[in-house]
């Protein structure tokens, strides 16, 4: 496996962004996920599918983030797979839409696997995404 630098990596890439809670910014996460899911030579379709799931979690996270929140998003690049997490404070008592709900629905049709948690006051969605053949 290779860094991003192209020099061999003994760990996972990691590459974190943090953005304001605002949905103006969510064009920077869908660009990174499409840059990083293109150096893992995923297919347009898989890439695509992607950029949609992380505007999707980011579009929950959007919804019970406090004011003036910044949305953290941490990028795991591994031989097969790329998992985005996203990250945001939330107001007090906030929930995320269950997991029948249209949103998650769309979220694990799009991905091989995707999960949510929520504690002291921050929320959290994880995305997981294979590339085909693996």
């Amino acid at each position: 496996m290779t860094q991003l630098t192209g020099q061999p990596a003994t760990d996972d890439d990691i590459v974190h962004l943090t953005v304001p809670a605002d949905g103006g910014y969510l064009g920077v996460l869908r660009t990174a996920t499409a840059g990083l899911a293109a150096r893992l030579q995923f297919a347009l379709d898989e890439i695509e599918d992607l950029r949609i799931a992380v505007d999707e979690a980011c579009a929950m996270l959007l919804a019970v983030a406090t004011r003036d929140a910044e949305l953290e998003c941490r990028f795991q690049v591994t031989e097969d797979a790329l998992t985005v997490e996203v990250t945001v404070p939330t107001v007090r008592g906030a929930t995320l839409p269950s997991e029948s709900s249209f949103a998650w629905k769309v979220l694990t049709a799009l991905t091989t696997a995707a999960s949510a948690s929520a504690h002291n006051g921050r929320a959290t969605i994880s995305l997981l995404t294979r590339r085909a053949g693996y």
